[in-house]
Formats: C-alpha cells, structure tokens, sequence
C-alpha cells in the first residue's frame, strides 16, 4: 500500500516541480490570475464528461458537504495558487521556496491540535533533512546566503499560503465517501467560483495579459497535470498514507522544479542539486520508516 502512495506522491511533486518551470515560461504569456482562472475552467470542463454520472449519483452527498468541499476547494486550489503568484511579486523565489517548506510542519502541528496525531524524533530528523534540501536549493548550494534574507510583505503573505494549503491536506482527513470523479468536480467547481474576484480584480487594474500560444500552451498543462492528475495523486496519497507522512513529500517539489528547468529551460545542472535531492529523499525515507512503524 504504502509503495503506491509513493509513487503517487511521486509523480505528484514532478508535475507540481514542473509547474513551477511553466510559472517561469509563463511570464509575459499570460498573467497570473488568468491562469488561475483558466486553470481551473479548463479543469471543469475536462472533469465534466468524466464526471457528470457520478456527480449526479454522489449529488445527496455533496450538497450535505457542500461547505466542507468549497472550502477545500477554495483553500487547496485557489487561495493558495493565489496568493503564492502574489507574494512573487513582492519577495524573491529563494524566499518562497524556503517558507513554502514549512507546509510539512504545520500539517503535522494542525494534525497534533485538531486530532491529537503524534509524531516521533525520526520523523521529526526526517522533516529537518528535506527542510535542509530546500534551503542547500534555495540558496543555490550557499546557506550563507539564508543570512541575506529580506523578510517582507510578499514574505508575510506567503504564510498564508502555507497555511491554506496545510489545512486543505489536513481537511482532506474529512471529506465525505464519495467517487474520485465527484470529488474532483466539486474541488474544481468550487476552486473556479472563488478564482473569479481575483480575475476581476486583475482586469480591473488593467493587468491582463491575454494568453497567446504559449500563454495557451501553460493554461492546459497547469489545468490537466498540475491540477487534475496531480491533485487526484496527491488526495489518494493521503488516503493511503495520512497528511502527516504525504505532506513531507511536498519538498520535493523546489527540487524537481529545479532538476526541470536544467532539462527544460537549459539551465547548468550544479552538484548542490544532486546534494539537496539525496538530503529530501533521505529525510523522507527515515520519516517513512518511522511512520510505517508507528503505523503498524
């Protein structure tokens, strides 16, 4: 069981790593609450035909959760892409990267005060090894260079960011028994809903750029693998495995964006990167065997 959790959690993080790579490409293509925007219509309208019959069978379910489901939706998908394009506009990527790996810390602090799930000392050495990958690839291989860091309003933001998207994994731990497809027509209907007062606002201050080609290109990748494959992998990776073990897998993300963009974007593969990825996936195997043998 717990081998198909990794796989799943996996292939999660290298397509969100590459969301990353199709945020950079993005620049000047199109601008960052229409590709919310698009994101998540693009993602509706490919769900719907997959989904429409067991929307209409789960439909009971669904208007009883309603809230619950928006929420999630809402947190996980929206707010969280959200604010994280904002707060780039305010702070550097090495910033972001860094706060962005305390989602594991606070899934595993939300999960102690809201259901009183524990954790070990292995399991605590393991966050502090990916935590350690982050910053060696964040700091381009420097962790002098964490010393340097300008905290500001982008900085303050992005913990938001971190704590929506930490309390979507944990609230994944109440969502109603209903089909894959449903599930997923509900996060993105209620994920499109909320992204259009960020849409307008965009239009309002006259910051729009309508997609061209590429523009286009980046809304589809975002909307079918780093929206609706990725998220469906990473809702099923908590089933298998809890937010607590899932969620340190998410540091795995800066470094795949930054082994992608060596293969995609043609930037110089650097030793620190090999380093950084050895250190996350070392932190998350002892996490692992630990939690498996908590688990037992």
């Amino acid at each position: 069981m717990h081998r198909t959790a990794y796989l799943f959690l996996l292939f999660t993080t290298l397509l969100w790593g590459g969301n990353s790579v199709a945020g950079k490409l993005a620049v000047d293509h199109i601008s960052p609450m229409t590709l919310v925007f698009l994101r998540w219509l693009l993602a509706v309208l490919i769900m719907l035909p997959i989904g429409w019959r067991t929307l209409r069978e789960d439909w009971p379910v669904m208007r009883r959760h309603w809230l619950l489901l928006g929420g999630l939706g809402a947190c996980g998908f929206t707010f969280f892409n959200a604010i994280f394009y904002t707060a780039l506009n305010y702070t550097t990527a090495i910033n972001v990267s860094i706060e962005q790996a305390a989602i594991p810390i606070v899934i595993i602090l939300a999960n102690f005060v809201l259901f009183r799930l524990r954790v070990n000392r292995v399991q605590i050495a393991g966050v502090v090894l990916t935590i350690i990958g982050v910053a060696l690839t964040a700091s381009h291989g420097d962790l002098r260079q964490l010393l340097k860091l300008d905290l500001n309003f982008g900085d303050a933001i992005m913990l938001i960011a971190v704590l929506c998207y930490s309390l979507y994994s944990v609230g994944l731990r109440l969502k109603p028994a209903m089909r894959w497809q449903s599930l997923m027509l509900a996060l993105s209907f209620a994920a499109l809903a909320t992204s259009v007062p960020f849409l307008l606002w965009e239009v309002a201050a006259g910051k729009v750029i309508v997609p061209d080609a590429r523009g286009w290109a980046i809304a589809f990748y975002t909307a079918i693998g780093a929206s609706v494959i990725s998220q469906l992998f990473y809702i099923r990776g908590n089933e298998l495995i809890g937010a607590n073990r899932a969620g340190l897998f998410i540091n795995l993300v800066p470094i795949f964006g930054t082994l992608l963009s060596v293969l995609i974007v043609g930037e110089t593969f650097q030793l620190y990167q090999g380093l950084a990825l050895v250190l996350v996936l070392g932190g998350i195997g002892l996490a692992e065997y630990s939690g498996r043998k908590m688990a037992v």
